[in-house]
C-alpha cells in the first residue's frame, strides 16, 4: 500500500523535479518514488501557507507560483517537529486543461534550541 501512496505522490512532480529534504537532494521520478516509499507514516499540521506568482522572466515565460508553508509534522513514534517547506508549482498546458506540477521542493525541519 505504501508504494501506491509513493506513486501518487510522484505524480505531483515534474519528471525532472528536485526535492531537497533537510539538505539532501532527490532528483527525478524514480528517486522521488523510492524516497517517499521509505518515509514512515506521518501526520502534518499546516499553520501558515502563502502563495505568490513568480515573474515570468525568472521562469522562461512559464506560469509559476511560489508556495511557502510551515507547521508541525509527527513521524511514526516520534515527537512533533516544526518544519518549513517551499515549493514551485508550474502550469503544464495540456490539450484540454492545465495541470499544475511541482518543479522544485525544499523541506527543512526547524528545530529550535531550548
Amino acid at each position: 500500500m505504501a508504494m501506491a501512496i509513493a506513486a501518487m505522490m510522484t505524480r505531483l512532480y515534474l519528471d525532472n523535479a528536485t526535492l531537497i529534504w533537510n539538505g539532501n537532494v532527490v532528483n527525478g521520478q524514480e528517486a522521488l518514488g523510492k524516497f517517499f516509499d521509505a518515509l514512515p507514516a506521518s501526520e502534518f499540521q499546516i499553520n501558515v501557507i502563502d502563495c505568490q506568482p513568480v515573474h515570468e522572466q525568472a521562469t522562461q515565460n512559464q506560469t509559476t507560483v511560489l508556495v511557502v508553508t510551515c507547521g508541525t509534522v509527527k513521524f511514526d513514534g516520534n515527537k512533533h517537529r516544526y518544519f518549513n517547506q517551499n515549493f514551485l508549482l508550474t502550469a503544464q498546458v495540456m490539450p484540454n486543461s492545465i495541470v499544475w506540477k511541482i518543479a522544485s521542493d525544499c523541506f527543512r525541519f526547524q528545530d529550535w534550541s531550548s
